[in-house]
């Protein structure tokens, strides 16, 4: 099970400081690397459209694709030539149709392609720099701490207290030394949920206050239209990941960028889950496209006799636990407008600039909601536990040697992209049952969840659309029912997380009156209407019953529902 929550002050995991990072040298040789990326991708390119007429084909679907793109959702960071560019793209694949010479045919393709993948290598790349991560670093640190100081200690002066830390805010559990251990002896690939655009600013200042090497981020590069967040993660090392260009050009290009950066021994973090859970539920199917690259990764070390523990690749999920996620109202809109397509009318509610997320921040460090990040045991690529050294066991406790895997005639170590395929699959059922493990459980989330249960079996013959337009009148909830279910509810959660099958916040101890107050203080806290009050007459009411449905969302998988 978890550790308990203490506060620590971790010493630098790699002691030489930071011009040892892997994240450094790549940023010092950044072009190099950027025009490597790109020989790779072509490569993969070419492997999957082996003909001129295939290529030419992918390439005009990609210039399709992409002035779709322009035209539909154009984003302000986007590159102002793009569209004079695809232009230009679209005029030479017309020149390359009208020659009778095949080797200059061929030649022409092979520059076009060459400007395409070079242009997305470069846009993907992150641009880590020493100075500004040392500032962002400091900004986060001292401006948050500052905040938290002036709303736990109250008085002006109190701002420049330094009684209260970030790590009273941000309560960091789980298998952390192990964590530290494993990044001196290999590279790292850690694997968080995605619920918040805050998430990336979150867990990079985790890495820092564990005393770990700056990792290199995917991050959407939607977030970069935020100045702010895009600020920060500019000097993290994050690159950047479009999730509206579907393309393979772009796809294989990405790829080769994780795949090559962990190869260099660069830690790594993305989001499996692709794109923040709009459901609110913990990710339970995860986009296999940058998983695959750890895979790959690890098979390309061993071709290349990296054997020892140095060259090892570790995955660690993890899990982010709020009270409130600031975006929850917009994203259960677009949950259940692509849920219920034309059964449910969705209004744009994004948060999507830097004064909101800067509000945000202020009425975030003036409440007492705390933050949980909960770091899961770390498994070797395929899935399987590893211990402190690296060594890899199955799940009866036998070692295994992870080389085998990917061996031909227990001989040859091969690339099989079939049996990566389905290395990828079963990393990916192993990432999302160690989210459930880890997954703290939190008051807020339980009162959520055990409202939304007793209103769905009162009117248990609604579908989840009708049960939403529900008059304010029926969703009253006398609370002595209330609490009689969630009491049961809360038994269970106990018993499971004895069994180690979840984990718990500390305010779950007590009496149930104590919790639910906490719960209710805590669930939505931030938002205008609150999924959960009580009312006048002291029962259980909501506000925005789809917000309530988000909050609940996050103990679905558990099969709680029959204890309600």
């Amino acid at each position: 099970m978890s550790q308990d929550y203490v506060k620590k002050k971790y010493d630098p995991v790699v002691p030489g400081g930071i011009n040892e990072w892997p994240v450094v040298a790549l940023s010092r040789n950044r072009q190099e690397f950027v025009e490597e990326v790109a020989t790779e991708s072509i490569k993969r390119i070419k492997a999957q459209a082996p003909t001129r007429e295939a290529l030419i084909e992918e390439i005009e679907t990609t210039v399709f694709r992409e002035k779709l793109r322009i035209k539909r959702n154009p984003w302000a960071v986007d590159p102002e030539d793009d569209q004079a560019f695809l232009n230009t793209v679209k005029d030479r694949l017309l020149d390359i149709s009208l020659s009778d010479n095949d080797a200059e045919k061929d030649e022409r393709l092979d520059s076009i392609l060459n400007d395409m993948v070079l242009r997305y290598s470069d846009e993907i790349a992150g641009n880590f720099k020493k100075s500004r991560y040392r500032m962002a670093r400091s900004i986060v640190t001292f401006g948050f701490a500052r905040l938290l100081n002036a709303s736990r200690a109250r008085g002006f002066w109190s701002i420049f207290s330094t009684q209260y830390t970030l790590q009273d805010k941000i309560n960091i559990t789980g298998e952390v030394d192990n964590l530290r251990l494993l990044a001196k002896k290999g590279t790292i690939v850690m694997v968080p949920t995605h619920f918040s655009n805050l998430d990336s600013i979150l867990i990079g200042w985790v890495i820092n206050v564990l005393g770990l090497p700056a990792f290199i981020y995917g991050a959407g590069l939607n977030l970069f239209n935020i100045k702010i967040i895009s600020y920060f993660l500019n000097s993290l090392g994050a690159y950047k990941v479009d999730r509206r260009k579907k393309n393979m050009l772009y796809l294989e290009t990405l790829k080769s960028y994780s795949s090559l950066a962990i190869q260099r021994g660069c830690h790594s973090l993305f989001f499996p889950g692709g794109t923040r859970s709009r459901s609110g539920k913990i990710e339970s199917r995860l986009k296999l496209g940058l998983l695959s690259t750890a895979i790959e990764a690890q098979r390309v070390n061993y071709q290349k006799g990296k054997r020892d523990a140095r060259e090892k690749i570790f995955v660690v999920p993890v899990t982010l636990n709020y009270n409130f996620v600031l975006e929850a109202p917009s994203l259960i809109k677009q949950y259940l407008r692509l849920q219920g397509q034309e059964r449910y009318y969705v209004e744009n509610d994004e948060y999507s600039t830097s004064y909101k997320i800067t509000a945000f921040l202020l009425k975030f460090f003036t409440k007492g909601s705390d933050i949980s990040v909960s770091i899961g045991k770390a498994m070797d690529v395929l899935g399987n536990y590893v211990d402190e050294n690296g060594q890899s066991y199955d799940q009866k406790g036998r070692t295994i040697d992870t080389q085998e895997y990917f061996t031909a005639d227990g001989r040859i170590i091969s690339q099989n992209d079939q049996r990566e395929v389905e290395y990828t699959r079963m990393l990916s059922e192993r990432i999302v049952e160690e989210y459930l493990k880890i997954n703290k459980v939190f008051a807020s989330h339980l009162v959520a969840y055990t409202a939304f249960i007793i209103l769905k079996k009162r009117f248990k013959k609604l579908d989840l659309y009708n049960l939403l337009r529900l008059p304010e009148e029926d969703l009253i909830i006398p609370y002595e029912e209330f609490k009689a279910s969630f009491k049961s509810v809360l038994a269970k959660v106990h018993k499971m997380y004895g069994e180690g099958k979840l984990s718990v916040s500390p305010h779950l101890a007590g009496d149930t009156d104590g919790i639910i107050k906490h719960g209710l203080k805590n669930v939505g806290m931030y938002h205008a209407k609150r999924p959960l009050i009580r009312n006048r007459a002291g029962d259980i009411t909501t506000q925005d019953l789809n917000v309530l449905f988000y909050y609940h969302n996050r103990l679905t998988g558990y099969n709680l529902e029959k204890y309600v």
